[in-house]
């Protein structure tokens, strides 16, 4: 499964932003991006990398039912609406703080 992670921080910045200058009847795709993307697999192989400690693990490769396999926001228009919003946080972001605080 892929997905893409976003910072509460950085949601919660979108949402100041939309606050300060609404869009009546508007829908927006809200996430991490394509640069803040990453499979259970992937991020699994970096906390060990960055650890070096082995996690228990078990694959399975049927899929859930009625699961995504494979889902990144396209935040194109939330940045054209709001060019002042940008992340702050990125990926290796959330790997590091999780482990070490």
């Amino acid at each position: 499964q892929v997905r893409d992670n976003i910072h509460a921080y950085d949601l919660v910045n979108c949402f100041w932003n939309f606050f300060k200058n609404p869009k009546k009847g508007e829908v927006y795709n809200i996430g991490g991006g394509r640069n803040n993307s990453c499979s259970i697999i992937e991020i699994i192989k970096k906390i060990e990398d960055l650890t070096k400690i082995k996690m228990i693990k078990k694959y399975t490769s049927k899929n859930r039912t009625g699961d995504h396999i494979w889902y990144i926001s396209n935040l194109s228009k939330i940045k054209r609406l709001y060019p002042n919003w940008n992340k702050k946080y990125n990926l290796l972001y959330f790997i590091i703080y999780y482990l070490f605080y």
